[in-house]
């Protein structure tokens, strides 16, 4: 057996804990928020979200159940994607022995605690949608070719097994991350971090294993008809960019309460903002080269996801999504004061949080109507016009702007309860890992570039 020599004693590792503690940044009243706090918060939060909750399922009632099951599916994505982000990003952290994410890593770990219980939000669609053969989800209930020859794979016992096993991994690798960095503060156990590192080596070929197939079962599934092997991809850009952008936000607030005065600094501002413009760029990169594999590909199945997302006002979103999750955070994050600027960074990310959540509502949103209009437009003895007329009819039906109450109700009840769960765990603890051997350098870090 293999044995490892420390490069210092312990004695000499306590001595260097001592001393790291008694820094004058690392007082109570710095890395600690008080007792209650921020709980009137979470207060709020949880009642608007129980509120946004009761009116999407009034909404269900008055516009229709498939447009309210939508909108709250792609809040409940759009809540889970940061905490896999966070998960995913941690380990990332570990593996790399980056210094500089210390002081935010508290953060990240609440984020990824939270995403087995987020997970649980999936459990009303998927009731749902078993009780009434297939509401959003059209492959439950569809015959046809297509279906049979997908149904290996599209079958509801399968489904709702690999749903609890993307739980178990996920339940898994963030209990074990973050319990080992809970733990490290407690005891002050050096070995820890080794443990979370061989952790993180196994643990992201697992979560990107179970990403991609979540996004598939959760998101690619609703148009069964549709196919992308960029798809898993996609997903993660949009979990990765919504965990830094959320992470930032947290800490701008927790600075401007007068806490992580001299731990999170410009320096670590500014590597955290490089770390979210390259993920707006891969975004972008991933979003481009889907559009343009499947316009040069021409495949029906394909063509047709992109079709209903730029027609029946749709256009709209697609060009706007463009614009507001690109060319625009390109631009205002570009310069290096702002990526050193708390207060105009937490103004980013907050917007960039809302386009997130746009982005997931592209996704499923245009679904509600697009099923019965692809088959009313495959109606037999219509002409090419005459076809997409009934297309671009059925698409126009449903309540249009009225209706989008229901989905501010929908995002306001899913981020509600979300934010109240993030709120009360952020004010739970040390703000820090306190006892982190990497903690030091982290204090300290500068940035060059």
């Amino acid at each position: 057996m293999t044995t490892y020599t420390p490069a210092i004693s312990d004695e000499a590792y306590g001595h260097r804990l001592d001393h790291v503690a008694s820094d004058k940044r690392m007082r109570p009243d710095n890395i600690e928020l008080p007792q209650g706090a921020w709980s009137g918060l979470s207060r709020v939060c949880m009642f608007a979200g129980g509120a946004g909750l009761i009116l999407t399922i009034i909404g269900g009632l008055a516009i229709g159940p498939k447009h309210a099951i939508a909108s709250y599916h792609a809040a409940v994505m759009a809540a889970l994607a940061p905490c896999i982000g966070a998960l995913m990003l941690i380990m990332i952290f570990q593996l790399l022995n980056t210094h500089w994410s210390i002081t935010v890593r508290r953060q990240f770990e609440h984020l990824a605690r939270l995403a087995p219980w987020i997970m649980l939000l999936l459990i009303p669609t998927a009731v749902i949608e078993l009780f009434t053969g297939g509401t959003l989800f059209a492959w439950i209930g569809s015959e046809g070719h297509l279906a049979e020859m997908k149904e290996p794979f599209l079958n509801v016992p399968f489904w709702l097994l690999r749903g609890v096993i993307y739980w178990l991994i996920i339940f898994v690798l963030s209990q074990r991350l973050t319990g080992a960095s809970l733990e490290q503060d407690r005891t002050g156990d050096r070995w820890l971090t080794a443990k979370m590192r061989r952790t993180s080596a196994w643990g992201i070929p697992a979560l990107a294993l179970t990403l991609a197939f979540l996004s598939f079962d959760w998101l690619m599934a609703v148009d069964y008809h549709f196919f992308s092997t960029m798809w898993g991809v996609y997903y993660f850009a949009a979990c990765a960019f919504s965990a830094l952008a959320i992470v930032m936000l947290i800490t701008a607030g927790l600075r401007a309460s007068g806490r992580l005065t001299g731990i999170v600094t410009p320096e670590h501002d500014h590597d955290h903002a490089k770390l979210l413009f390259s993920f707006i760029v891969f975004w972008a990169y991933i979003f481009y080269s889907q559009y343009f594999l499947i316009w040069y590909s021409n495949i029906p199945e394909e063509t047709a996801f992109m079709n209903i997302r730029k027609s029946g006002g749709w256009e709209i979103a697609f060009y706007a999504l463009i614009a507001g999750h690109f060319i625009l955070p390109f631009l205002l994050i570009l310069p290096r004061t702002v990526k050193r600027s708390t207060p105009l960074i937490g103004a980013l990310a907050a917007g960039l949080l809302l386009v997130h959540i746009f982005d997931l509502f592209w996704i499923v949103r245009p679904e509600v109507y697009a099923h019965d209009a692809w088959k009313a437009s495959l109606a037999p003895g219509l002409s090419p016009e005459q076809s997409t007329e009934a297309y671009n009819a059925v698409m126009a039906e449903g309540p249009g702007v009225f209706g989008w109450w229901v989905d501010i109700a929908a995002v306001v009840g899913v981020m509600g309860v979300f934010f109240a769960m993030l709120l009360r765990r952020v004010a739970s603890g040390p703000l820090i890992p306190i006892k982190d051997p990497r903690l030091p350098k982290a204090l300290n870090h500068r940035n060059y570039v």
